[in-house]
């Protein structure tokens, strides 16, 4: 395929990065440290932590690795907690001493959590005590050696720490009982660390720096192995396309998305710090009046999310009046951005909702909107530097411009492959291009949209349907606050639409978003099943589980 956007790349985006710019993530923490020491690198609840505190206590984190625990280069070492203070620190601590992170929802169940520790081959693992008993009950089946205890409250200071932590055992009771064999605590592995020698590893861009596993919506997660060169070749892609608008050391970026998902690693954790920005971190989300309140206490720069965080943003009281003077980027991935929503947040912020594309074998990003659009036009945006993307059909052929194809990528961003499995990995790069099993169509200027997941497409009567669509059409009526659309089995068609609706108007009908579909939709993509429900299945990001609705 030609590359065409070429023709409409912005002006001081380069076309080109160089991947081996550092030689690895520890080179970027480095130059970070040393040019914003002093400045507020991450606030959680009201706590703050500088960079120069980052650098010491994540070295006397690394150091503890290295010395008590005997952790070697390339031992993999899992993370399971929420946005906390201490997880920039653990983050750091594991990558400079030479280890490789292993990033764990803390939602997991223990099977979940089981396969992925024995599949990593973890050696330890730092998890917040909250989640304790997931542990507990693996511990007998992994050969994790090494346990690492935080509680809550660790981080935020001796008054304030022990509240928080009293109020999360006793009055919310957010800690199941749990009884591990061996640990050590969080607080412990700083002080015993701050009196050992850190030793800086010799790292390449060839060694693994994370081991970040897929959700795990189809089938068992894998873990894709993400290199220094790979996350470095992607931060310097974020920069092409953002250094124009960013001012170094003056960023403040709202972190709501969760740090051990690839989209807030990269986007808000790598990309500010590198830019010595701060990043407010948001434990928990899902309490939106909490987190408009967090929001009125920071001058936020930027933020990013997916659709559903930003849908709910808008329908909790109190944001529509913040202060959005300051603010000049709202970045949407994840999911796709319904045109509602972003219509809605620049009349709202009065900022542009930009619309990037990622996926977890990517570091993530493979597109993003430019910022000279003056509005959103439902695209993923243009190639990241250095980023070829082809559309394809069944045969790998190129498709025609305006046809839709499976989008294939080639970048230094693309994994090296999936831990322990050399078939998959086959299935998923041939040739060189990674292929994403997302469907997508490039208009004449180069821009690229999103159709759906391959896996999604619903068939009536031999016609494509996509439910992305579906889903827009509907959310364009204002009583509707959520949906999803899946296929599902037909007689006569082979399968026909449903949707599933959660309401903001308790007045909406059955009839009416048919009625409603009807006028902005050609027959067989009308859905003929209406299902109303109190909330929709997501994921922990708020990706809206399809594959749960379809039963």
């Amino acid at each position: 395929m030609d590359r065409v956007w070429l023709k409409r790349y912005p002006a001081g985006v380069p076309a080109q990065i160089d991947p081996d710019h550092y030689s690895s993530l520890l080179d970027i923490f480095e130059q970070s440290i040393a040019k914003f020491a002093d400045k507020i690198a991450f606030v959680n609840m009201g706590k703050s932590i500088t960079y120069r505190q980052l650098d010491q206590q994540s070295q006397a984190f690394a150091a503890y690795l290295q010395h008590e625990l005997g952790l070697k280069k390339g031992d993999a070492v899992a993370i399971m907690m929420p946005n906390l203070l201490q997880y920039p620190v653990a983050l750091m601590g594991v990558l400079r001493a030479g280890c490789s992170v292993v990033n764990v929802n803390p939602l997991y169940t223990p099977r979940e959590l089981q396969h992925q520790l024995t599949d990593s081959k973890a050696r330890a693992i730092i998890i917040v005590e909250n989640f304790a008993h997931t542990l507990m009950a693996v511990e007998k089946n992994i050969q994790v050696e090494h346990v690492i205890l935080t509680k809550m409250g660790d981080m935020l200071g001796a008054v304030k720490g022990t509240l928080v932590n009293l109020v999360v055992k006793h009055l919310k009771k957010l800690i199941p009982a749990y009884q591990l064999r061996r640990f050590v605590t969080y607080k412990d592995v700083l002080q015993r660390g701050a009196g050992l020698s850190w030793q800086k590893p010799q790292m390449t861009g060839d060694d693994i720096a994370f081991l970040q596993y897929t959700g795990g919506t189809t089938g068992v997660s894998k873990g894709a192995m993400l290199t220094h060169r790979n996350m470095v070749a992607n931060l310097e892609q974020a920069s092409g396309f953002l250094d124009k608008f960013l001012d170094e050391g003056k960023e403040n970026v709202v972190t709501a998305l969760p740090l051990y998902h690839i989209f807030a690693l990269t986007a808000n954790f790598f990309v500010f710090f590198k830019h010595g920005g701060t990043n407010l971190l948001i434990t928990n989300p899902r309490d939106m009046p909490n987190f408009v309140k967090e929001l009125a206490k920071f001058p936020f720069t930027a933020i990013t999310g997916v659709n559903t965080l930003f849908n709910g943003l808008l329908n909790t009281p109190g944001f529509a009046e913040l202060d959005f003077s300051r603010l000049k980027l709202s970045l949407g991935g994840g999911m796709a951005v319904q045109r509602p929503v972003a219509e809605r947040w620049k009349k709202v912020t009065k900022t542009r909702l930009l619309e990037g594309y990622g996926l977890t074998e990517c570091c993530p990003l493979v597109t993003l909107s430019p910022f000279d659009l003056d509005d959103f036009n439902g695209s993923i945006g243009l190639p990241a530097p250095s980023t070829d993307i082809r559309l394809v059909d069944e045969n790998g052929n190129d498709v025609a411009v305006g046809e839709a194809g499976e989008m294939i990528v080639q970048g230094p961003q693309v994994m090296l492959g999936y831990l322990n499995r050399p078939e998959e990995t086959a299935k998923t790069i041939k040739d060189g291009w990674l292929y994403t099993g997302d469907i997508a169509t490039m208009d004449a200027d180069g821009f690229f949209y999103i159709v759906d997941r391959k896996k999604d497409m619903i068939l009536v009567s031999g016609f494509n349907v996509f439910p992305n669509e579906i889903e827009e059409v509907v959310a364009m009526n204002e009583k509707v606050l959520e949906v999803a659309a899946v296929g599902v089995p037909n007689e006569v068609t082979g399968e026909v639409v449903k949707v599933f609706v959660v309401k903001k108007d308790q007045s909406l009908t059955e009839q009416e978003v048919i009625a409603h579909c009807k006028q902005h939709l050609t027959g067989y993509k009308v859905p003929k099943l209406v299902e109303f429900r109190s909330e929709l299945p997501k994921t922990n990001v708020g990706k809206i589980l399809r594959r749960e609705l379809r039963g």
